[in-house]
């Protein structure tokens, strides 16, 4: 979260005392929205965990999620190194635009968005029929099954390499993922708890 000395250093009178605010999705790196905090709305942000705007349209505090209950909870803010932005990161409870999107963005979205996305869907058929779809199916066979194939697509991605074939290699790497992205939610883990344990490692 934004330190004292951080809070001190930020530059209001730059920007005649209302800071661009950009709200980034902790976990996908989805960008979500622009918007503007006045000095209220920074404290009334970090006192409540909601990201809270001033409002030029409306020139009053504006907390997202008022009306609609899509609020963004913060997780961290950070000035830029002009001190006269702040970035913050925030778990969003529904679709962040009016129009029912993610991002206020449109489908400007990066290559670790689609993976959260998937993430997303393969838990939502946890509990599906197992009729339904491939994944389904999957779960419904056992966790013992689900590490077979994981075990198996890793063999072949490895073989694909041995001979060099890239078509190939690509292939199976990607059932290899997508079949290691299925056991870690049956394991109830995500794709966040394996890159916090990398971090780790590489401190």
């Amino acid at each position: 979260m934004l330190t004292e000395q951080q809070r001190a250093q930020l530059d209001w009178e730059k920007t005649d005392g209302l800071l661009p605010v950009v709200v980034q999705h902790a976990v996908s790196g989805e960008v979500l929205m622009l918007g503007y905090m006045n000095p209220e709305a920074l404290a009334t942000t970090l006192d409540s965990g909601k990201v809270t705007f001033y409002s030029r349209t409306k020139q009053r505090l504006w907390t997202k999620g008022e009306s609609s209950g899509h609020f963004l909870n913060v997780v961290s803010i950070a000035p830029d190194c002009d001190n006269d932005t702040l970035l913050v990161l925030a778990n969003p409870v529904g679709p962040t635009c009016h129009k029912g999107t993610s991002s206020c963005f449109g489908e400007a979205s990066h290559q670790w968005l689609f993976l959260f996305q998937l993430e997303q869907l393969l838990a939502e058929r946890k509990t599906a029929d197992p009729e339904s779809s491939y994944t389904a199916k999957l779960y419904a066979s056992g966790t013992k099954r689900i590490a077979q194939k994981v075990g198996e697509e890793g063999v072949e991605t490895a073989l694909a390499a041995t001979v060099h074939d890239r078509e190939e290699l690509i292939n199976e790497a990607s059932d290899l993922m997508y079949h290691l992205l299925v056991l870690l939610q049956d394991q109830d883990l995500d794709l966040t708890a394996v890159i916090e344990n990398l971090r780790q490692r590489h401190k």
